[in-house]
């Protein structure tokens, strides 16, 4: 053809002129690549924020753009989520962690504690329903007994002799806040741990307000923390995360329960999320280099071929990086996938020339230049024609709305140009300069690359070429099938590592609605529209309630007013203060008469519970005097102490929070703090609504459902729902655009280049069956489709492309059974240039980031058809469509 031949006559100058000064090119390819390191490490960054990756200016952006503009506190920030046995260590930890981090100036900005301000302690009791208030009131008048005479004696003693007029009186009832035996078997797990070395703390606010006080996850408290990032490090919240972590350790008191504190929030979950890719990535580039220099070996049978192969790889990444730091500066979490598409194509091109070069040396001897000059006129212009249409591919995503794959798109088809002509400039310089390796086949009178299985395959193919051909048309309709059933999933929290703290953390608040993160925010412009609003959204059936700044004006007041007054009255003197506990005591006396109560009362006992709970206790009390005759002083005393603290520690704490409960009054909008009311009323004067959902939404019908009835009432709603459903839609809408034009770029410029449908339809076939067997094989797997592993499709259309091109030209020369294609260094460079880019991502498959994993295993399974696309059945069916050239007899054949 015209143009090959005009690449061929080009390709011999160059040869000619990169031979002239080999060491000499090397060298200022190498000083280039020093400036091009030093360049790249100070000016291209990561940026793991996915938020601006999918169509940046829609309208759904520009709505959470508005939205974080109007209530930003929470943006980029750490979300602390304390964690304890008992609600009252939890809110004792969270206060002592919020002042050491408020303290340390050099690693945070801002921390907020949502249940530090006096307003809600002083207040608390009047956001609780008039009818949970009511019940809490009858629960306090039935403990007021109890409280009245722990008060007067806070100590073991005063505790113990309670226990005993409650078990001696007929009516118990009125002796101890909740029943007498639940109560009993609380305090035998309490004593039996502390006297097993546990640590635990009882906790009376559970036990007084049985859960009326507190709403749902009661024992879960949450701080806001901005960090100061320090971006020079690739992780730049990591100092502040070990400074929060450091924090945690101090504040944890060995005498008491561990308090667990979980990171995570945006901010959490990014640093996790690169910490994992760094940690996955790098064991899996580790794996990857070792099975790709085994491959080398297997495929060159040399060192220096392996050498050269790997240098000139590693100097295509140096340039293909500095590119991104020109042409993006910024990498996000898809178009990082770049480089692992460079070392994929890039040592393709690399394996061709090589193996062309190794049996140019078996043919003709050691005429190293010889073979080095046929290298490059023989590769040049079929590896340029398949860098032209791959690159088109690639290019295609470029114009999409999905700025990730765009990038992705523009990169990787910028770096196949690059890759090549690193191949085609520093890897001649390097074969010229390196030693001659060792020629070998033709001296045992084998043929370069002879082997039963590519005699088996060649005379498989061809013998068998119409029930090849009709059994893919079968898999063609099952797998037409089978796509149908491909399920997406472009929920970002599932392709993250599950077992960090972050996402283990975010999971955790999605089980309970109050502290759900998936939901809906409308924002009004007015206090009239803000309650009209909420009136639309309370009758819509997907959503369970609304919350806004109105709810902090509670209802019916007055009401609640009077049943505080009338608790306190119930308390009577002990509505003033509650006193510390008694240290000192010594509570022998009161343990025996304790014990010889329930001697007494438990032959009277006929419930088998009753009985059993009667006898634990008995035990661990006797136990207990054990270790006090055991002991001396001060242990003894440290011991009681410690009893003392498991049982009654919380008490005190408990009550007088509930005695500064009953000093609420009647609440105004305008005595509602400031920062509170900041996060629901915006400086602009915008009101925030924020809307609950009745259903899991992990489902996506129930996603779209309630996205759907809110957004037909207010067409602006926002936040991580609509994020998550809009950008779904945008990357599908996005691939389903690029593939098309992908696809049809390819096929003209295919069709102008070879001048011939046929070959074309040769070239195209593969390439969409492989694609097609991939998304089934899908299926098989369970691997939904995500934002990770779509990028498979763009990467394997640029192999499979380049396959396509190889295999057609080679058929259109070796379509007999007299000429095995399989043996040519073509056929060995599309085997072996496969296995390289498998073993490029087949680690990435045991990576502990699900996105990753994902995209490695698809990207697995997808060379794997391209190649049996390529081996089998292009063959097949070129055997009914071709002719077969008639061409001058040669030896070569490679």
């Amino acid at each position: 053809m015209p143009m090959e031949t005009h690449l061929r006559n080009l390709a011999f100058r160059w040869s000619n002129w990169l031979m002239y000064s080999p060491a000499l090119l090397l060298a200022s390819s190498m000083l280039l690549a020093y400036f091009a390191v030093h360049y790249t490490s100070r000016h291209l960054t990561i940026n793991t924020d996915t938020a601006e990756l999918i169509a940046p200016e829609s309208q759904f952006q520009q709505n959470r753009r508005r939205f974080e503009k109007a209530f930003g506190q929470d943006i980029h920030t750490l979300l602390l989520v304390i964690d304890s046995t008992s609600p009252e260590l939890t809110k004792a930890a969270a206060q002592r962690l919020g002042r050491a981090l408020r303290a340390d100036t050099a690693h945070f900005s801002k921390v907020y504690r949502p249940d530090e301000n006096a307003f809600f302690h002083r207040n608390g009791l009047l956001y609780l329903d008039t009818t949970k208030l009511q019940d809490f009131s009858v629960t306090l008048a039935q403990a007021q007994p109890f409280i009245g005479r722990i008060s007067q004696d806070p100590s073991l003693n005063g505790f113990f002799s309670i226990f005993e007029d409650a078990l001696n009186a007929e009516n118990k009832s009125g002796e101890v806040p909740i029943d007498l035996m639940s109560l009993i078997d609380k305090v035998s797990l309490s004593l039996h741990k502390t006297l097993n070395g546990e640590t635990d703390l009882l906790s009376w606010q559970n036990l007084i307000a049985e859960n009326n006080i507190s709403e749902a996850q009661s024992d879960k408290a949450f701080i806001f923390v901005t960090p100061k990032f320090d971006f020079s490090q690739l992780l730049p919240v990591e100092p502040a995360i070990n400074a929060i972590r450091a924090a945690v350790d101090k504040i944890q008191d060995p005498n008491l329960p561990e308090v667990k504190v979980w990171i995570t929030g945006e901010v959490g979950l990014e640093h996790d999320e690169m910490a994992g890719m760094s940690e996955g990535t790098f064991t899996a580039s580790i794996f990857s280099i070792v099975l790709v220099c085994g491959i080398l070996l297997i495929a060159y049978r040399s060192w220096l071929l392996m050498l050269a192969t790997l240098l000139t790889l590693a100097l295509g990444m140096i340039f293909c990086g500095l590119f991104a730091a020109v042409a993006v500066e910024e990498l996000n979490l898809i178009s990082v996938a770049f480089a692992v598409s460079n070392i994929g194509l890039g040592v393709e091109y690399a394996i061709h020339f090589c193996l062309r070069y190794r049996d140019n040396l078996d043919l003709h001897g050691k005429d190293k230049l010889r073979a080095i000059h046929s290298a490059v006129l023989d590769t040049s212009p079929s590896l340029i024609l398949c860098a032209g249409t791959t690159s088109i591919g690639l290019y295609a995503f470029v114009p999409t709305d999905y700025q990730g794959i765009s990038e992705l798109g523009l990169l990787a088809g910028s770096s196949l140009f690059i890759c090549l002509f690193i191949t085609l400039t520093v890897l001649p310089v390097l074969l010229k300069i390196l030693p001659t390796p060792a020629i070998h086949a033709l001296q045992r009178g084998e043929h370069p690359g002879a082997s039963k299985i590519s005699l088996w395959l060649a005379s498989f193919t061809l013998h068998y070429a119409k029930p090849i051909t009709w059994a893919t048309a079968l898999l063609t309709v099952i797998a037409l099938f089978l796509v149908f059933q491909v399920k997406t999933d472009f929920n970002p929290i599932n392709l993250r590592d599950p077992h960090t703290e972050s996402v283990i953390a975010f999971k955790e608040l999605l089980k309970a609605r109050d502290t759900s993160p998936m939901t809906l925010t409308v924002l009004a412009q007015s206090e009239a529209d803000a309650k009209a609003m909420r009136k639309k959204l309370a009758g819509l059936k997907t959503v369970d309630k609304t919350v806004s700044l109105f709810d902090f004006v509670p209802k019916d007041q007055e009401n609640k007013l009077g049943i505080i007054d009338d608790m306190m009255m119930t308390l009577g003197p002990q509505s003033q203060s509650f006193p510390q506990l008694k240290t000192g005591t010594d509570p022998k006396p009161s343990i025996l008469r304790m014990i010889a109560a329930i001697d007494t009362r438990l032959p009277q006992k006929t419930a088998p519970a009753e009985i059993r709970s009667l006898q634990a206790f008995k035990q661990q009390l006797q136990d207990v005097l054990l270790e006090l005759d055991a002991r001396f002083q001060p242990d003894r005393g440290v011991f009681v102490e410690k009893i003392q603290t498991s049982l009654l520690g919380t008490l005190p704490t408990v009550m007088n929070q509930l005695l500064t409960g009953f000093q609420a009054e009647e609440i105004e909008p305008a005595s509602i703090p400031t920062e509170v009311r900041e996060r629901w009323l915006s400086k602009d004067g915008l009101y925030r609504i924020q809307i609950f959902p009745k259903q899991d939404l992990n489902d996506l019908d129930h996603l779209r459902d309630f996205i759907t009835e809110v957004q037909a009432i207010a067409p602006d709603a926002t936040d991580l729902p609509v994020m998550y459903w809009e950008s779904m839609k945008a990357v599908l809408a996005a691939f389903q655009q690029a593939i098309v034009i992908a696809l049809t770029a390819i096929a003209v410029l295919l069709l102008f280049i070879r001048r011939s449908i046929v070959d074309t339809l040769l070239v195209m076939t593969p390439l969409v069956l492989a694609g097609l067997f991939t998304m089934a094989s899908t299926v098989f797997t369970g691997t939904p489709i995500n934002f990770a592993n779509i990028i498979a499709l763009p990467l394997l259309m640029g192999l499979g492309v380049d396959n396509g091109i190889h295999m057609v030209e080679k058929l259109h020369h070796s379509l007999s059974e007299d000429q095995n294609i399989y043996q040519s260094s073509t056929a060995r460079g599309m085997f072996y240039g496969a296995l390289t880019t498998i073993s490029s991502f087949a680690g990435l498959a045991f990576s502990p980031h699900q996105g990753i994993a994902s995209m490695g295993l698809v990207i697995t399974i997808g060379i794997f058809w391209i190649m049996t696309c390529t081996f089998v059945l292009l063959p097949a069916i070129s055997k009914l469509a071709l002719k077969p050239r008639r061409i001058v007899v040669r030896v070569e054949t490679a």
